[in-house]
């Protein structure tokens, strides 16, 4: 368990400041993650790597020269937020464009990808690269499914040693797909993790047993076996990743034994939290001989912490295949708080450089008395929101842990309670209705990160965009922002209905509502009768598997169990349609 913090919802931050504090010479703060405190070469690529707090070395151990130029870091297990992504971004940009660079989760993606149309719609080039190197996460046919794990370093590192040599933004990414074509790795966990303030671990594994393909999130693993001695255990690991010797680019298979450049690969072993280094060397001695046995060289091999996940005991694998050029940057110097080879020049960064990006007040658009009085109403079914989500947070940790990370009800509780708190800052300041559902929007979206937060900032916004500052909300206009809301999360997300997320809620709900509104109901008629229909859908996504997420790879872990997110919709509705009805009463 995790035994020293002091607020667990702090923790994030605090943990932050403190590890800029003692390593001052590498990194400084910005507002979204910490940068360089080093100078970069002006008109090179910057690469701007990111994800969710609790992975230490990964994400903001690897900043430095020579590799990361910044690093936007989310809360617990959250990826960080698109707000998050831009500042760093900005901040670590040397003119030559920004390099983003993460794991493959919904919320990771979402979130660097509105960052990356932001940065692109300021006319600085963006590219991204979403590292997919877990083999358990998906099957080969479907790559693009897969997760990031320890691979994140390879494929960062090959990447800021191309930007730092001055390769152009297309070189560079040309780079980073190629690692990442060539990055295999498999896991295995022996206890799960614990988050802060909890007095249980995201997802457990019974006595003397082993789970096999475990994610860095407490993802479940795919299957158990008893734990192996050390030399079984590197023979598992070895026998997976040798099934998936990548191709040449020109589509051939991988030559013989005999072809150095083909057959040279830097083998990573990385522990996960709580399982020793001398542990991990024991693994090690037996994963080198089999490597070369099977006609391998072994280059530069590491073993240790690289990605982690909090106090998770457990190890993986990871298999670098190289090439001359991916061989010559993987050993290219570089000097970061958890991650140095060779010599590294590299001046501090003078004070006042203009990279530090305070937050800003935003301005508050003039409103009519009717629309300030519908920001009120926003604010109560906020209220609403965050008290019911406050009360059934437990319990959607608790079926989000079936087959996924168990984080849903955190996540959803910051969200909530961040939204709150900027929409009361908004409407005491005098805003109207859309306005407030825009602030409280941006707000849900910057503190709970994930997947959830990138999908309800984005109802807000949708929401507010079929308001005005101008008049009262009416039934047809709230109709009408949430069929947009529908759309944006069904277009940006890419889920459908049938998929087990909450948009086997959302579009039932909108569907009803629209069709009360139509028929003349009140609005607290149209969404009492819509939030009944959301109440029934929630419980029908038990019957369904998922098919996007990260509990896809554990579908039949998750039958029977309503989907966390669609609960929650669903919960939230009914809360909302309740202080409807007291204010009209």
């Amino acid at each position: 368990m995790t035994r020293l913090f002091n607020e667990p919802a702090a923790f994030a931050d605090e943990m932050i400041e403190g590890f800029v504090a003692s390593h001052g010479r590498w990194v400084k703060r910005v507002s979204g993650g910490v940068v360089r405190n080093t100078q970069s070469t002006p008109d090179t690529v910057a690469l701007v790597i990111g994800g969710g707090s609790g992975h230490y070395p990964a994400f903001a151990g690897l900043v430095g020269q020579g590799l990361a130029h910044g690093a936007a870091m989310g809360n617990l297990f959250a990826s960080p937020s698109a707000q998050q992504v831009y500042n760093v971004a900005k901040a670590a940009n040397n003119g030559a464009g920004v390099l983003l660079g993460y794991g493959n989760y919904a919320g990771d993606v979402l979130h660097f990808s509105q960052a990356q149309e932001r940065l692109r719609a300021q006319g600085i080039d963006c590219r991204s690269i979403a590292v997919t190197d877990d083999v358990s996460s998906a099957p080969l046919t479907e790559r693009a499914k897969r997760r990031g794990i320890a691979g994140d370093l390879t494929v960062f590192k090959v990447a800021a040693a191309a930007a730092e040599a001055g390769y152009s933004m297309d070189q560079t990414v040309e780079i980073a797909e190629r690692a990442n074509d060539r990055t295999r790795s498999f896991g295995v966990a022996f206890t799960g993790c614990t988050l802060p303030g909890a007095d249980h671990p995201l997802f457990s594994v019974p006595h003397g047993r082993m789970a096999v393909g475990m994610g860095i999130h407490g993802e479940p693993g795919i299957g158990e076996t008893d734990i192996p001695t050390a030399d079984q255990l590197a023979g598992l690991l070895v026998a997976r990743l040798l099934t998936e010797i990548p191709e040449d680019r020109d589509g051939a298979p991988s030559p013989g034994a005999g072809d150095s450049t083909r057959r040279r690969v830097v083998p990573i072993l990385n522990g996960l939290g709580s399982v020793k280094y001398e542990e991990l060397f024991v693994v090690y001695r037996r994963v080198a001989q089999l490597l070369a046995d099977a006609g391998l060289e072994a280059v530069d091999p590491q073993v240790g912490e690289l990605v982690t996940s909090f106090d998770m005991a457990g190890t993986s694998l990871t298999l670098f295949w190289l090439d001359g050029e991916l061989e010559s940057l993987w050993k290219a110097p570089a000097d970061a708080p958890a991650f140095r080879r060779g010599a590294v020049t590299a001046a501090a960064l003078e004070a006042g450089d203009g990279s530090e990006l305070a937050d800003v007040e935003l301005s508050i658009p003039v409103a009519t008395a009717e629309s300030r009085a519908g920001a009120v109403r926003v604010l109560a079914a906020l209220g609403a929101a965050k008290a019911v989500v406050d009360a059934n947070a437990d319990e959607l940790g608790r079926i989000d842990a079936i087959a996924g990370d168990g984080d849903h009800g955190i996540g959803m509780e910051r969200g909530v309670r961040a939204a709150v708190d900027a929409a009361t800052d908004a409407v005491a300041r005098g805003a109207g209705a859309a306005t407030t559902l825009h602030i409280a929007g941006d707000a849900w979206a910057d503190k709970a990160g994930g997947t959830s937060g990138a999908l309800w900032g984005m109802a807000l916004r949708a929401v507010g965009d079929a308001l005005s500052d101008s008049g009262a909300p009416d039934a047809g206009a709230v109709a009408s922002g949430v069929a947009q809301a529908a759309a944006a999360i069904m277009e940006f997300g890419k889920a459908k209905p049938g998929d087990k997320t909450l948009v086997d809620v959302l579009v039932p709900f909108r569907d009803a509502l629209a069709a009360g509104v139509a028929d003349g109901l009140s609005l607290d008629g149209a969404w009492g009768t819509a939030a009944g229909v959301a109440e029934q859908a929630a419980e029908d996504t038990a019957r369904l598997l998922p098919l996007l997420g990260r509990a896809r790879p554990h579908a039949e872990k998750s039958l029977g169990t309503p989907d966390a997110g669609a609960v929650s919709m669903a919960l939230i509705v009914r809360a909302i349609h309740n202080t409807l009805v007291k204010e009209k009463a």
